[in-house]
């Protein structure tokens, strides 16, 4: 395998678990806001509880892409830069008064309602912001003036293909996060809360899926390289398909205790299934960077500089890992915290 590819595929897994861990956190901002006010105070518990330990650990992610992107790819890092400033500049910029808010909000327990509403809010333009990039990289939306690359934001803002993905990019968060916290509450021995979420994760469950499928056909016409790169690839897509509808089913079978939903399964079906897909369109979207100015053999590091970067990146994950694993016995496994 070449180090360019070895050096993508390290990108697309920490984008891989970067969206993951995001569409758990901002979606579960959104749901806590949701039922901040209501009567249904099990929901937003459960909500709140997941939310308060795990948006530091998410962060991490976030910047050990970034870190990763710049140090394999340091060629692309103009043109990004240029690029991507303004949607990136405004989500920084959110995540910076969310992540205030999650500070203070422990120290000063007034805020806790006004915290509910900066994150639920948050939790949808962030996503929005970043998924706003992806359309840009298939091409379309980039012009050369005086020798400089410039995003053509009118463009952008008007095309159907941007909403599409923005849409899609929410969608997915509603049916992660519900997914999830369906089975956070019903390991935290809440069954009401546990099948609130899985009432929201039947719905918004086929509506990604149509609204994912219904993104292809708004493509600008200056991506057809892509959706033909997409149709050598279908197996990839296929597999995720196939493992949405097992995880989809598992939340009609009844558990252990007479309710329906085997949460634990549906969530390890979903997790596996965006995996195949996120992979199978990062392939189809090779050996571009942002389609037609840039590839990732162009944006590469010299050899010797990614073996060096490489055993870094090792060095940091078997430091990371075991830190990761003892969270997760820690907040998300051990039942007297959960049950408390």
């Amino acid at each position: 395998m070449e180090a360019s590819i070895i050096a993508i595929t390290i990108l697309w897994s920490f984008l891989y678990i970067y969206s993951m861990l995001g569409s758990l956190d901002f979606g579960a901002g959104f749901w806590g806001m949701i039922y901040g006010k209501k009567n249904n105070t099990g929901a937003s518990l459960i909500a709140n509880r997941f939310l308060s330990p795990t948006w530091e650990v998410t962060n991490v992610f976030l910047v050990l892409f970034v870190v990763a992107l710049y140090s394999f790819f340091p060629f692309a890092a103009s043109m990004l830069g240029v690029l991507f400033l303004l949607p990136i500049g405004l989500g920084l910029v959110l995540l910076t008064i969310r992540t205030t808010f999650m500070v203070f909000s422990h120290s000063v327990k007034r805020y806790g309602r006004l915290l509910q509403v900066i994150s639920g809010i948050t939790g949808i333009l962030i996503p929005a912001l970043l998924v706003s990039i992806l359309p840009v990289t298939l091409g379309g939306f980039i012009t050369m003036e005086n020798g400089h690359h410039e995003l053509l934001y009118g463009k952008l803002l008007t095309s159907f293909t941007t909403y599409a993905h923005i849409l899609f990019g929410i969608c997915t968060q509603f049916f992660l996060s519900a997914l999830f916290l369906a089975d956070y509450a019903s390991v935290s021995k809440d069954p009401s809360a546990a099948q609130l979420y899985r009432k929201h994760a039947i719905v918004a469950g086929p509506v990604t899926i149509v609204v994912a499928v219904l993104t292809l056909f708004t493509l600008e016409p200056e991506a057809s390289w892509f959706l033909t790169n997409v149709e050598n690839h279908l197996y990839g897509f296929g597999m995720s398909l196939l493992l949405f509808l097992f995880g989809y089913a598992a939340l009609f079978l009844k558990n252990r205790d007479g309710q329906r939903g085997l949460f634990r399964y549906a969530v390890v079906f979903v997790v596996l299934q965006y995996g195949f897909a996120i992979y199978a369109y990062g392939s189809s979207h090779l050996p571009y960077m942002v389609y037609p100015h840039l590839t990732i053999e162009e944006a590469f590091t010299n050899p010797s500089m990614f073996y060096a970067l490489l055993i870094a990146t090792i060095i940091g994950m078997a430091i990371l890992v075991p830190a990761f694993y003892l969270f997760w016995k820690l907040f998300l496994k051990d039942r007297r915290y959960l049950e408390q």
